[in-house]
């Protein structure tokens, strides 16, 4: 839907730029044709002000605190649905029935298994090398492996990618973890639900049976919701940078999963773990809190606030509530990370200084301590992440893919290097 147009000046020049709104949220100035017609760019590190696409999947509006996927609030889904209900909703735009529900449940599980030759690509890795070095090269392999999925300008392949890299997300993330642990491989099993079936994958072992426990089952599968898609993130965006090139899917998602695992990104909930390891008691969290209040301090709280979210983080609503059920399942009492993560959170929620500066709690913070209870070590959080955000980047590439005003990406830059010089021979440089 377009607007009247916006009236820019440029170098005392009036310049009419469309605006064009959307459903929901501010409008938008397009600048597309700013630099034609005044020779110009625009300057936005870390296009903070810049939307790169169109898009009908995942909004957000960090101000109140509300998350939607295809225009569901993200507390109905965790509450009320499960994470393959979820990902048909962001593949196809509507909430399925139940037998495309059905059919979808089906479709995944008979995917979930991955080549056998996977298995000898797995041994060139070093026992220690870190589970999303794994991934991103495993993930990215699969092009390798079925080529019959490849031709991006195939609607069917295209569909049969998406549906191959839901399915064999977990499969590849549980070897990941079995490899740098050192036990055998755990093959799917096409009785049990999508999350089950993981952490079966993940802790089974060929001398036992195993049983998931229905409520870390559950508790995951709401992680997986939550972490589904979250708009146009770092990894996001480059997955539909890479895709923009026409460049396959897997190789995509490789580079979103190459992305995801940063720090700043990814890594967040890791980091927030390792803060709290850093603290060691309940009784240093109030000394920790001052250093987090003193600017001179270059401590900083991980797992508190958010980029987007000036308001609470609707996810870590969930989050907490999931966190403490799992906490109770388990009987977990003993546990010094987990009380000083307790202690951390109570003061954060009644502390003046957090409340007005709005640092609250997170969910990288809550996700990081469920995961921890739930025996998966810090390395393997990221992957987890990776696995949940699949089918959101999956998504926003199909879209994109689909999208008839979709280009190559290619941002500009402001230059501020040499000016053009001439060349000096060795003799004249002395």
């Amino acid at each position: 839907m377009s607007l009247p147009t916006s009236t820019l000046t440029v170098n005392g020049r009036a310049v009419e730029m469309p605006t064009k709104a959307g459903t929901i949220g501010p409008s938008v100035i397009d600048i597309s044709k700013l630099y034609a017609q005044t020779g110009q760019f625009t300057y936005d590190p870390g296009f903070t002000s810049t939307a790169s696409c169109e898009s009908k999947i995942t909004y957000i509006d960090g101000d109140e605190g509300v998350l939607l996927y295809r225009g569901y609030p993200i507390e109905q889904l965790a509450e009320h649905g499960d994470f393959l209900e979820t990902c048909y909703l962001l593949l196809y735009g509507e909430l399925p029935t139940a037998a495309q529900k059905a059919d979808f449940d089906y479709r995944v599980t008979r995917h979930t298994m991955v080549h056998d030759q996977m298995n000898r690509f797995f041994q060139g890795f070093r026992r220690d090398a870190h589970p999303m070095a794994v991934m991103v090269a495993s993930v990215g392999a699969l092009s390798a492996f079925y080529h019959d999925s490849t031709d991006i300008t195939d609607e069917k392949q295209r569909m049969i990618a998406s549906m191959r890299m839901i399915a064999k997300m977990p499969t590849l993330a549980a070897m990941a973890y079995k490899y740098t642990i050192g036990q055998p491989f755990i093959y799917p099993k096409n009785d049990l639900d999508y999350t089950s079936n993981f952490l079966r994958m993940c802790f089974a072992v060929p001398c036992e049976e195993y049983q998931a426990n229905p409520v870390l089952s559950r508790a995951l599968d709401r992680i997986f919701i939550l972490h589904a898609d979250h708009e146009q993130n770092a990894s996001t965006s480059t997955v539909r940078l890479a895709g923009s090139s026409g460049a396959n899917p897997f190789a995509c998602i490789a580079a979103g999963i190459a992305c995801l695992w940063g720090p700043a990104h990814g890594g967040a909930n890791e980091a927030a773990l390792k803060m709290l390891a850093e603290i060691g008691t309940p009784e240093r969290v109030s000394e920790y809190v001052a250093k987090a209040k003193d600017k001179n301090d270059p401590f900083r709280l991980m797992g508190f606030g958010h980029r987007v979210y000036k308001n609470y983080d609707p996810r870590a609503r969930i989050m907490q509530k999931t966190t403490h059920e799992v906490l109770s399942e388990l009987g977990i009492k003993d546990d010094p990370l987990l009380d000083v993560a307790m202690e951390l959170e109570q003061i954060a929620l009644k502390d003046e200084y957090f409340i007005e500066k709005k640092l609250y709690p997170n969910i990288d913070f809550y996700s990081g301590i469920t995961l921890k209870a739930m025996g998966f070590p810090t390395s393997m959080f990221t992957v987890l992440f990776a696995l949940a955000r699949t089918v959101g980047w999956i998504s926003q590439w199909a879209e994109m893919i689909e999208d008839p005003s979709q280009k190559i990406g290619r941002p500009r830059q402001l230059y501020t290097g040499a000016p053009k010089r001439d060349y000096v021979t060795m003799a004249q440089r002395g």
